[in-house]
């Protein structure tokens, strides 16, 4: 039997390389079943006929790029296009189906906000459940807890169950947690679109603070405005390849005439 293509994912701290991010002919693919096989005889059947029972489906087809120090990148493209596969590899919860990714330095995810909330416990106990998951001590916790009630405007709801919260406070302070992480290189996705307008223009202004001090940071995003208003590059995928790569403000236009 053939064995399956592995690509490669490695993380490594040089601080005086100039490159965060190193993506070097990245493929990712999904193997799906077509029929159920029932059973070692059906399986050693099917296998005689040639049927395979899954199909290969092809999502990242060849990526390359460099992200350097201090960009802050927009990866844009329509569903389907193969941007949340790419997030997830190099979040490092897919790996590669071949090539590399070189991760130069400590990256922190926010992909899905408030995985590891339990809603039977308080927003007080979740605040340090989550707070362990991001690696944080008790007493790290202790010192930042009134700041991220404050940033999530929830201090009166910290001792009610989360399950009382609605989906809207529940994201606004998973966010107000996972921006206590600090790395070296930020993923974000789609988290600009967290809570109402006055807390949304609280989430851009701590976004452009990162810009300012000279942050790494990768957002996959839909909105055009915030890849031109923060990104000081954007890549745009389609059907899982690099179609453009540079100015933000040309690639947004480049993926709104898709929808045309």
């Amino acid at each position: 039997m053939k064995a399956r293509a592995i690509g490669e994912r490695r993380v490594v701290f040089e601080p005086n390389y100039e490159n965060a991010v190193e993506v070097k002919d990245l493929h990712k693919s999904f193997r799906l079943p077509t029929e159920r096989s029932w059973g070692l005889k059906q399986a050693i059947f099917n296998r005689l006929r040639g049927v395979k029972g899954y199909k290969e489906q092809k999502v990242l087809k060849g990526l390359n790029f460099q992200i350097k120090r201090g960009e802050f990148v927009g990866i844009v493209g329509r569903n389907g296009s193969g941007k949340s596969t790419l997030l997830k590899i190099l979040a490092g919860i897919y790996y590669p189906s071949k090539g590399e990714i070189l991760i130069n330095g400590n990256l922190v995810p926010f992909i899905e906000l408030g995985v590891g909330f339990n809603p039977d416990l308080t927003g007080r106990e979740n605040v340090y459940l989550n707070g362990a998951l991001l690696g944080f001590s008790n007493k790290e916790m202790d010192a930042m807890y009134d700041d991220i009630w404050e940033f999530a405007e929830l201090k009166e709801f910290q001792d009610q169950k989360l399950k009382n919260y609605s989906s809207g406070m529940q994201v606004r302070l998973a966010f107000s947690i996972a921006i206590r992480a600090k790395g070296e290189i930020l993923v974000l996705d789609e988290v600009l679109a967290v809570g109402d307008a006055a807390f949304q223009q609280k989430c851009n202004d701590y976004f452009a603070t990162l810009k300012k001090n000279g942050q790494t940071i990768i957002l996959v995003t839909h909105s055009m405005e915030s890849v031109k208003k923060f990104c000081t590059r954007a890549i745009m995928i389609e059907g899982g390849k690099i179609v453009h790569d540079g100015d933000p403000k040309e690639v947004s236009e480049k993926y709104l005439e898709l929808f045309k």
